[in-house]
């Protein structure tokens, strides 16, 4: 474990564990590696179940894993690298204000045109007007970091953009205190949690006015660092917000809420700089006006949205000089050797032994670099030809040998190479580094640099306590004193937006799986009887109207057939599988809106559906219909766990009321739907087929045990009707929906609200077509009659729903689906 010498990250000069490695090692050693390797699968399960993963099973390619052994740093290594890195961000600074502002640093020679002006991260609108800039550029920075074999820490690059990863590395500290609680018994480390706070009360700090607020800028649910983001507004206490969640009023920042527009003074981005502004930036993307803001002062953005040029690998080859011409100082931790290729002399002796450089863009910090030594003699040709025919286009840095740490193999504890992040903070007054870090233990095929990757093995990373160290409290700031409120309105549009989705898609995921637990029941029987042909002729409609079948199914009535036709649905691309997704990605988007209980069992039960659909045996199978049986009773048990933790997590009013009503309103019209299509079958005007409607339309609201309970034996439409239509104490009735979309209106809706009064018809319709059957000499005739009224009924839902998304929606790029095959609605604003 400590052969490696100086480069063994626990070993000393002497190749013994250095001092504050010991008690680990010894915790380690008493757990035994039996031990150690069933906690790293918990830990690799609880990453996945608690959604750092992806939510559904193969929706990703996301794999970030912690390995149980931290990294360890000593107090006094700590403050020598804090005191290093503060250096390097206050440089950072002072050359981001010369290159948007004089620019003398360009016209001294210190910094090569090519790096600025050819950068896709100078963005020209965030340039210094008439000489004056009110606010910084960076507030927050990282470093990647590599151990040589000399002990010495370099930077590989400089993180002057986003920052990114350290909501990974709380999360690493939070799953490991919790699957190896013995690990933190060993000695006294550094806490993480006041940082944050100390950022977020930094950030409020900035606002330019006491009433306006912080907010995260997310780029959405699809960045993959959407956890991040997530895990970061919860941690700083301020909100998490879309470019689409924004506007501008007199030259302000607000967000759109229920209740109106709330000012907003800070942002901290976590969105690609060029894509803040479509008016001065890249089109189509972002806030329209929002760089005007910024230099008017009204709202401040943390790191600027051109921050990102200083993170251009070539600019490490001209730190030094930096320093000592902006600071008066040495560079107090050097970059790892860096050449910009820009220079003939340059090129020709990087070009004479490429095998001993990574390559990368001159201008591009993203990209991971090239290492010439894993190419073949072929590709390091062509690679060599690219750069002697555009040499300022790349910047290489020398390969580095990497310092090791150990951790858990299969066949016990492995050394492996080891990169680090660490993170600091501006808190107005100095900058303050974040007492952790975020590690990677490398193999061969991973990179050195550039984004953060998606599959990863990392570390936690603990600083050793000092044993007089006090606790640091959160800086003192002046708030105004907030007035009670228990209103619905403060919640954002999108947010409403979103849990009115999950809502309509947890509905409609619950009533594909009642049709296709009515439909495999019947199939599974030996011999259907003429009357269980015909249910299933209804059933074969109805499934094909909700996308759960292929139309050319619904003439098919082989058995065989048909049970091939359903386990379609649960195949790869299926309708129940495409439902799923839809669940999935909407409880994504709202993961900071979710209680942890709540969003823990979302994603395991999501998943675990996931799994079941990916495993389910294939057709030929003669238990393939009763595991897709199963199935469906499991789909039912989660749409009523959810129901019911709603009920019970959630408060009143904002989320929960929109995820009732989306309910609410896809099960009205599921319920119109569906009676009209089991009314409107060939021959329904006959009283059999008119009364095989009924009882399935019965089966199907799960009320047939209330009809008995009430009728005894005795099948009549209009007490049918009633019990499913007009009924307003019954749950799965029509009614019951509207009245209660109606009672969640009210807390948002004045009365006599048009919204209000649009469903007072629907409900009358409904009481007037149990009049008119119950008042027909023929009720079967008038039931067989009704199908015309219940698709207008059906329609009447449908614009009432679509009122109310104009009304209180955001405008959404991407258009959302009534049907799995039906038309289009979009939300407005």
């Amino acid at each position: 474990m400590t052969g490696q010498g100086p480069l063994d990250e626990m070993a000393d000069g002497y190749g013994q564990a250095k001092p504050y490695w010991r008690p680990l090692l010894s915790i380690l050693f008493a757990l035994g590696h039996e031990t150690l390797s069933e906690r790293t699968r918990i830990l690799d399960r609880t990453f996945a179940e608690e959604g750092i993963t992806a939510i559904l099973p193969g929706e990703r390619a996301v794999n970030w894993r912690c390995d149980p052994i931290p990294l360890l740093i000593s107090a006094a290594e700590f403050a020598q690298l804090e005191t290093a890195l503060a250096q390097r961000a206050r440089l950072m600074e002072l050359v981001l204000a010369d290159l948007y502002g004089p620019r003398t640093l360009l016209s001294e020679g210190l910094v090569p045109p090519d790096l600025v002006y050819g950068n896709p991260s100078f963005l020209r609108p965030c340039r210094t007007v008439d000489g004056r800039r009110r606010d910084r550029y960076l507030t927050m920075y990282a470093a990647d970091m590599i151990r040589g074999p000399d002990g010495v820490w370099r930077v590989l690059a400089d993180r002057t953009g986003q920052a990114q990863g350290l909501a990974y590395a709380l999360e690493n500290r939070r799953i490991l205190a919790r699957v190896l609680p013995e690990l933190f018994q060993s000695q006294k480390i550094r806490q993480l949690r006041q940082f944050l706070e100390a950022t977020g009360d930094a950030l409020q700090t900035m606002c330019p006015d006491s009433g306006a607020g912080v907010a995260l800028l997310s780029g959405g649910h699809a960045d993959p660092l959407w956890f991040e983001h997530v895990l970061l507004s919860r941690e700083m206490s301020i909100g998490l917000v879309e470019s689409g969640d924004l506007t501008l009023r007199n030259g302000q920042v607000f967000l759109k809420t229920l209740r109106g527009l709330q000012r907003i003074g800070v942002l901290l981005r976590r969105q690609e700089g060029h894509r803040v502004d479509p008016l001065e930036l890249a089109p189509g993307i972002g806030v329209p006006g929002l760089l005007e803001a910024i230099r008017g002062g009204t709202v401040r953005m943390v790191n600027d949205a051109g921050s990102g040029l200083a993170e251009a690998p070539g600019l490490a080859a001209f730190l030094p000089a930096l320093a000592r011409r902006l600071l008066g100082e040495e560079l107090q931790m050097p970059s790892q050797a860096t050449l910009w290729l820009g220079e003939g002399a340059v090129v020709r002796t990087v070009l004479r032994d490429l095998e001993g450089w990574l390559v990368r863009k001159a201008t591009d910090g993203d990209t991971p670099p090239v290492v010439p030594m894993l190419l073949s003699a072929k590709d390091r040709e062509d690679l060599a030809d690219r750069i002697a025919a555009d040499p300022a286009a790349y910047a290489v840095s020398e390969a580095p040998s990497l310092s090791v740490a150990p951790c858990v193999g299969a066949n016990g504890l492995e050394p492996k190479p080891i990169a680090m992040r660490m993170f600091l903070s501006f808190d107005g007054e100095r900058w303050r580094a974040f007492p952790g870090g975020l590690a990677r233990a490398l193999s061969e095929e991973d990179a050195l640099a550039g984004r953060l990757p998606r599959t990863a093995l990392s570390k936690d990373v603990w600083v050793i306590a000092e044993e007089n160290a006090g606790i640091q409290g959160t800086l003192g700031i002046t708030t105004p004193v907030l007035g009670i409120r228990r209103t619905a309105g403060d919640l954002p549009s999108r947010v409403a937006d979103n849990f009115y989705w999950l809502g309509r898609y947890l509905e409609r995921l619950e009533e594909a799986a009642r049709l296709q637990r009515a439909m495999i029941a019947r199939i599974l029987r030996p011999s259907p009887t003429p009357r269980e042909v015909a249910e299933m002729q209804i059933l074969v409609t109805s499934l094909t109207s909700v996308g759960m079948m292929e139309r050319e199914d619904a003439s098919v009535l082989g058995v065989g057939m048909l049970g091939s036709a359903v386990m379609r649905a649960f195949r790869l691309g299926g309708g129940m599988r495409v439902v799923l997704g839809d669940v999935a990605r909407q409880v994504d988007q709202l993961r900071d809106r979710l209680t942890g209980e709540m969003h823990t069992v979302l994603t395991r039960s999501l998943r675990a559906l996931g799994d079941q659909m990916r495993h389910l045996p294939p057709d030929q199978n003669p238990r393939a219909l009763e595991h897709a049986s199963v199935l469906t009773a499991d789909i039912l048990e989660f749409a009523a766990t959810v129901a019911g933790l709603a009920a019970e997590n959630m408060v009143r009013g904002g989320g929960r009321l929109f995820l009732d009503f989306g309910r609410r309103v896809e099960r009205a019209q599921a319920i119109a739907a569906e009676l009209a299509q089991v009314l409107e079958q060939p021959g329904t005007a006959h009283p059999g087929r008119v009364e095989a409607g009924l009882r399935m339309a019965l089966e199907l609201r799960d009320s047939v045990i209330t009809y008995r309970t009430r009728y005894l034996a005795v099948l009549q439409p209009a007490p049918a009707l009633d019990l499913i239509l007009a009924d307003e104490g019954n749950p799965r009735g029509l009614a019951f929906q509207l009245v209660a979309a109606r009672e969640l209106l009210r807390e948002i809706a004045e009365d006599g609200d048009s919204l209000l009064v649009s469903i007072d018809p629907l409900l009358a319709e409904t009481a007037a077509i149990i009049q008119d059957v119950l008042q027909s000499p023929d009720q079967m005739a008038a039931t067989a009659r009704l199908p015309l009224r219940l698709r207008k009924l059906q329609e009447g839902i449908a614009a009432m729903a679509d009122r109310v998304s104009r009304r209180y929606f955001t405008l959404l790029p991407v258009a959302r689906s009534l049907g799995v095959e039906s038309d289009l609605l979009r939300g407005a604003a």
